[in-house]
């Protein structure tokens, strides 16, 4: 009996850090002791009778999964992760998600070698969405099991887009086949929706879910992008006394490294979930404000000055590029704000 309650105090402190008021605490604790008395008079050992009554708490199925993998016992494993679920978490997915991580770089690095002319580069830049997202949408696909009809739609819009930045006729000296090549990613992210929501589009919850993505996903692929840029720059600094081409192999580990973090940061945001739900909204809280000041202040400093009248291509992307980061910042704002909050300064 002592080993039962120190069993259930593990369990409620596990419960404890999620948001479960006190009182539906004590409600879950008295169902879960009641179905353990239950079992035990059965003819349950404690430790089983334990097991068995949290694995049938229904409305707690999906926390009791996340125990299980923390509190790794052979048979809790057994009892709670039975038939397979175990490697549909994000460490079982490892595997998946590094051969999708492979597929991409060894394809961006097969093109890249085909397009090793410089007359053909405008060709591999425009593509490069093309190359490396559909590797990401595949491993969405793969972890959510989608059927044969969704994996079609999944694929279609990838397909027209290949057609049509290819087939157009761009014209030489034109901005045109930059702004493919800036923009084709960012409509192709939306495609990936589709896969990551198993489908399911109308829903609210999964949309905001793939903001929350996106947003993080952001966070570790910069990060895997720092690291990896300290990597290079160290191994330059280690290899030039050596005579080795460092910036060949650059050329060579840069593009591979690139396309693989896509999807290995994919894999991070589930797999370190708890860790950047923690981080994002801190830095979102930092650099929401920033921005604000940043815009209010470009718009006054525009004013005087009377720029706001000029057309500039290049000052135009910049801003683009920033108003998307915006837009980011405010969506992820958004949705990870408690909905029962009333609304604060960072909302306004």
């Amino acid at each position: 009996m002592e080993h039962l309650e120190q069993e259930i105090a593990h369990w409620r402190a596990f419960v404890e850090k999620g948001a479960i008021e006190d009182q539906d605490l004590e409600e879950l604790e008295t169902h879960l002791r009641d179905q353990i008395t239950d079992l035990v008079s059965a003819g349950l050992a404690d430790d089983e009778a334990f097991l068995v009554a949290v694995k049938r708490m229904g409305s707690l199925d999906e926390l009791s999964r996340e125990y299980a993998r923390e509190h790794s016992g052979r048979l809790w494993r057994q009892l709670v992760l039975a038939g397979g679920d175990e490697d549909d978490g994000p460490v079982g997915t490892w595997n998946l998600a590094f051969l999708y991580a492979i597929g991409a770089a060894v394809t961006i690095e097969i093109a890249r070698l085909l397009a090793g002319s410089p007359a053909q580069a405008p060709w591999f830049a425009r593509n490069a969405g093309l190359l490396v997202l559909p590797f990401l949408a595949g491993y969405f696909a793969h972890r959510e099991r989608l059927s044969g009809r969704q994996i079609l739609v999944t694929a279609i819009p990838f397909l027209v887009a290949a057609v049509v930045v290819n087939v157009y006729p761009y014209t030489d000296g034109s901005s045109t086949e930059l702004l493919v090549a800036t923009h084709l990613p960012v409509l192709l992210w939306f495609v990936l929706a589709y896969p990551y929501m198993r489908g399911d589009l109308r829903s609210q919850e999964p949309r905001m879910d793939f903001v929350r993505f996106t947003g993080e996903w952001f966070i570790y692929y910069v990060l895997i992008a720092l690291g990896g840029a300290v990597l290079m720059g160290l191994t330059v600094v280690i290899l030039q006394p050596t005579g080795v081409d460092t910036e060949r192999l650059i050329e060579w580990v840069l593009p591979a490294g690139a396309a693989g973090a896509v999807v290995v940061a994919a894999w991070l945001v589930e797999a370190k979930k708890r860790v950047v739900e923690n981080m994002a909204p801190v830095l979102t809280m930092l650099f929401t404000p920033l921005f604000a000041l940043m815009l209010v202040t470009a718009a006054v400093v525009y004013a005087f000055n009377g720029l706001g009248s000029a057309f500039d291509r290049e000052l135009l992307g910049v801003f683009d590029t920033m108003l998307v980061v915006v837009l980011g910042l405010v969506l992820y704002g958004i949705s990870a704000r408690d909905p029962s909050a009333s609304p604060g300064w960072m909302d306004r």
